[in-house]
């Protein structure tokens, strides 16, 4: 008989609810805040992906990156308290997260010009797990290796050289 391992992660279908979970969440605040958005919802690298845009500058208010995080984080817990599961959910709103990788590059290749002049590691600021991930993906894409370092708040990213 062949056995065939457990996936911790979860189902399209289970995505997909905690997109649709999250969408009437935003929703919600949007309306009480009087600010108009268009939702978006996917589904990407095993994560619910919810993106707020607007043709206007309403969104301005609540895309500074620390917003962004903070209401992704109470996104997160209303979808937690619907399911009961764990949520991994992305929010986007106006374009934040690109905004916010391009950010990230911009400090990958800063540390990357540190270890071209001879540092043997740079250390990149603390950031969330979310933002580390990213810095991960862009190091690799560079050559580079990364390890995250630290404790809750604190945890950090340091480059060196593959």
């Amino acid at each position: 008989m062949t056995t065939t391992p457990a996936s911790d992660a979860p189902a399209e279908i289970d995505l997909e609810r905690e997109g649709d979970i999250a969408a009437d969440f935003i929703e919600g605040l949007l309306d009480i805040a009087d600010i108009d958005g268009d939702l978006t919802l996917d589904v990407r690298q095993g994560r619910a992906y919810v993106s707020v845009e607007s043709d206007d500058a309403s969104l301005e208010s609540i895309s500074h990156p620390d917003t962004v995080q903070a209401l992704q984080e109470l996104t997160r817990l209303a979808v937690q308290s619907e399911t009961g599961a764990f949520s991994r959910l992305i929010l986007d709103i106006g374009g934040s997260r690109d905004v916010r990788r391009r950010q990230l590059e911009k400090l990958v290749d800063a540390a990357s010009a540190k270890l071209d002049d001879g540092a043997s590691q740079a250390s990149l600021p603390a950031m969330s797990s979310y933002e580390r991930k990213l810095v991960h993906d862009i190091t690799a894409e560079r050559g580079l290796v990364s390890e995250s370092y630290g404790e809750g708040p604190d945890r950090h990213t340091v480059i060196r050289r593959a």
